[in-house]
């Protein structure tokens, strides 16, 4: 669309002012031209005048072109809620959950957008979120006792090998390691060991590498069940392999069964419109009630970006009625993995306290994607001799500079659940970690 089309819409609205049919077009076709201010003011003004969801999606559409993700997913989310989510605004709220990285939420979308039309693709959305295709065909040809092998991992760390988060460690020692170590004690008043603790934080602040360090800690064995261990395309197979995976448990105790991104399994069901979902979500929970086994001595761990996508049958006593923010590593732990991820490389003398200082909120594939960025530096300038140089604290501070914090857009986002939707204290640590008073 060119000016001469914006100017003529313009000046008709100068004698039709209350026409929204023409203001609406008007705003769209500023969006089409990228006049997103322009377009953004248009839309505004119709909602005044009408909210009609014709300019909600425009706006939503607006917010995402803008990288205004958080925005743009409040309004998606109603609109869906109000039944008003069709195949275009599942996309877009795929595409822009994807972008807050809320992987989960964003898979279980596109799924719903799936649904209506099965033979969509995006490159971006397959790529992070779709099942490859092929690997399911060769399920097919798998025989049903797959899941009956164990692929128990005897974990290798404990909590020695994880640097500083001594007030994270510590409540999980009270919470989760003595009821493992002492179990006489329980039993004698009575109470199982073992049940259920969900971890949550921003993604890359080691909520995995702290359930394996756990299940090291008291020498028990640790499985870890992703989303391609339960998921299967026939209808009933995915409660089943839910089901033998807790078998496995139950028979190897003491057990830690870890539960990664367990909000793709456990979505709240208000939200969902097909059945399969709501299946699975109820096998799960008679899992963690132990109707079909006895969970003593099975500690269950799960592992969540977004807390607030959970279904709150999820968080009933028995079930994860025990709930551990993982947040960003703290100074000490920084220096640790600075450390960790320098070592056996070329360095000279490094100032690992004072750079663990400027990078606070960093997660710990933040640092990770620091270093690369220097190393990928210095192995330009390496080329030319062919003689690798070493890092310096100069390199490392100018790679902080090229790499922002990934965490901030989590602590947006969950900032407005702890202010908003914290009627029972559930994210008080995130406002107590943001220094922030309700």
């Amino acid at each position: 669309m060119d000016d001469n089309t914006i100017n003529s819409l313009r000046e008709a609205l100068k004698f039709s002012p209350g026409n929204i049919p023409l203001k609406q077009h008007l705003a769209d076709t500023l969006l089409k031209a990228s006049q997103l201010d322009e377009a953004e003011k248009e839309y505004k003004e119709i909602m005044a005048m009408a909210d009609t969801n014709q300019s909600k999606i425009g706006l939503a559409k607006l917010f995402f072109l803008k990288a205004q993700y958080s925005q743009c997913n409040v309004i998606l989310e109603e609109l869906i809620h109000t039944g008003s989510g069709d195949f275009d605004v599942l996309i877009l709220h795929a595409k822009a959950l994807l972008k807050e990285h809320a992987i989960s939420k964003a898979t279980e979308i596109y799924k719903r957008a799936l649904a209506i039309n099965p033979s969509f693709r995006d490159d971006e959305l397959d790529k992070e979120l779709r099942l490859n295709a092929s690997m399911m065909e060769d399920d097919e040809d798998e025989d049903d006792e797959e899941f009956e092998s164990p692929f128990i991992q005897k974990a290798d760390i404990n909590f020695d090998d994880v640097g500083g988060m001594n007030g994270i460690k510590k409540e999980i020692e009270l919470k989760i390691i003595r009821p493992l170590q002492h179990p006489e004690l329980y039993k004698a008043y009575g109470k199982k060991t073992g049940g259920g603790i969900l971890l949550y934080g921003p993604p890359g602040c080691g909520k995995t590498y702290i359930a394996k360090a756990t299940a090291g800690q008291v020498n028990a064995r640790f499985i870890s069940v992703g989303l391609s261990d339960i998921l299967d395309m026939w209808v009933g197979n995915s409660e089943k392999n839910l089901h033998n995976i807790f078998e496995i448990a139950r028979q190897n105790t003491p057990c830690v069964l870890f539960f990664d991104e367990i909000d793709a399994l456990g979505a709240s069901r208000s939200d969902m419109k097909q059945s399969s979902g709501r299946h699975l979500i109820n096998q799960f929970l008679q899992e963690l009630d132990g109707i079909d086994g006895d969970n003593d001595g099975v500690l269950i761990l799960g592992a969540t970006n977004t807390p607030w996508h959970l279904d709150s049958a999820f968080r009933r006593p028995g079930r994860f009625d025990r709930i551990i923010f993982i947040p960003p590593p703290d100074a000490e732990a920084r220096e640790s993995i600075l450390k960790l991820k320098l070592k056996n490389k070329p360095i000279e003398a490094i100032d690992y306290k004072g750079l663990a200082s400027k990078i606070e909120n960093y997660s710990g594939a933040d640092i990770e994607a620091i270093i690369d960025i220097a190393i990928e530096e210095k192995l330009e300038a390496s080329f030319n001799d062919g003689i690798p140089k070493p890092l310096s604290t100069k390199d490392i501070l100018n790679a902080i500079k090229k790499h922002k914090a990934s965490t901030t857009e989590w602590f947006a986002t969950a900032k407005n659940f702890a202010l908003f939707a914290n009627d029972s204290g559930l994210y008080d640590d995130i406002l107590t970690h943001m220094k922030i008073k309700k």
